[in-house]
């Protein structure tokens, strides 16, 4: 029973989170208020999910990552050369407004490094590949981020960027969510009730990826309304972000001669972004780029609307197993 409720809750989950959505959108609407009550849930509710995600990787296979450079240079390449000239390339068509373009810029150069790696185990891609590059991918971001936003903006919104805010994120939502699923699986290897307990978890990721969809939509969703006048011009650019690097992740593994998992992995991390962990940093700008933070949130819901959407596209269309056969990566 406990198995047929794992894949009924699989097979069903695009529909799931579509509601999940749908009920957080509702609420959002009706009871802006609460946005406040939730919002410190975000983060919370983000460790939980990736504590799971991480705790259904068996560490064998995030160890093998480490050791795959061809993917560390192509997440790498993919998120630090092309993601710039890209975004700069679509944002061209914006208004050529301060608040809003580095609101843009913040959100779109910086790589996601917590739910992606949900969303690509869910799209059946090799999530170790994924947690492993999280560390560099944070790293890298918090050192370029600044240099981009000099090149785009200038040096006085460079400035304003802190390291504070993304050093207390990877603690938080990627290191003690790692360490605790290795210390569990560790731990279960030699305790019968740690093994019940790592079993007991496997069917949580779905739930627990619909409670993080409510809590963040919901919660975010009264900054988007009060500015949506200013910033519905940013919509069709974070659109386009979501379709033109699909194309460019399976063109980039295909000419590395990625397999199915792998390709999948390079996908996902060229498309997500890392909006919850900029939120802070667009809400400590200076005086004047109060729109920002209404900018970066608008990123996060079209981005999960999409993701909810890629999970189906990228395995049944973009990035297809050949023959019905599983993906190398995953059979491992």
């Amino acid at each position: 029973m406990d198995r047929l409720s794992r894949r009924w809750l699989r097979h069903n989950q695009v529909g799931l989170y579509a509601v999940a959505v749908l009920l957080a959108v509702g609420i959002g609407l009706r009871r802006p208020s609460l946005g406040s009550v939730l919002e410190p849930l975000v983060t919370p509710v983000l460790a939980v999910l990736l504590y799971v995600t991480f705790l259904g990787i068996p560490f064998v296979r995030i160890r093998r990552a480490f050791r795959n450079g061809r993917f560390m240079a192509a997440a790498l390449g993919m998120n630090f050369l092309v993601v710039p000239v890209v975004v700069f390339a679509l944002t061209r068509v914006l208004p050529q407004e301060p608040a809003l373009l580095v609101g843009v810029f913040m959100v779109l150069l910086t790589p996601c490094i917590d739910y992606v790696v949900t969303f690509t185990e869910l799209a059946g891609g090799d999530a170790g590949q994924i947690t492993a590059a999280t560390p560099a991918l944070m790293l890298v971001q918090l050192l370029v981020l600044p240099l981009y936003l000099w090149l785009f903006m200038g040096r006085q919104v460079a400035a304003g960027i802190e390291a504070g805010p993304f050093v207390e994120a990877f603690a938080v939502v990627i290191a003690l969510p790692l360490t605790l699923a290795w210390a569990t699986e560790l731990r279960a290897e030699r305790s019968g009730r740690a093994a019940a307990w790592q079993d007991a978890m496997g069917w949580l990721p779905v739930p627990t990826m619909g409670v993080t969809l409510f809590v963040v939509v919901a919660s975010q969703l009264p900054r988007v309304r009060a500015s949506i006048d200013q910033i519905v011009a940013v919509v069709p650019v974070y659109v386009a972000f979501l379709v033109v690097m699909p194309l460019l992740g399976r063109f980039a593994a295909d000419l590395l001669g990625m397999d199915v998992g792998t390709s999948r992995a390079l996908v996902f991390t060229s498309v997500t972004r890392n909006s919850l962990v900029v939120l802070p940093l667009a809400l400590a700008l200076p005086t004047g780029y109060a729109l920002a933070p209404a900018v970066v949130v608008t990123q996060t819901l079209v981005e999960l609307t999409g993701m909810v959407v890629l999970t189906r596209v990228v395995p049944a269309w973009l990035v297809s197993v050949p023959d019905d056969r599983p993906p190398r990566s995953r059979a491992n």
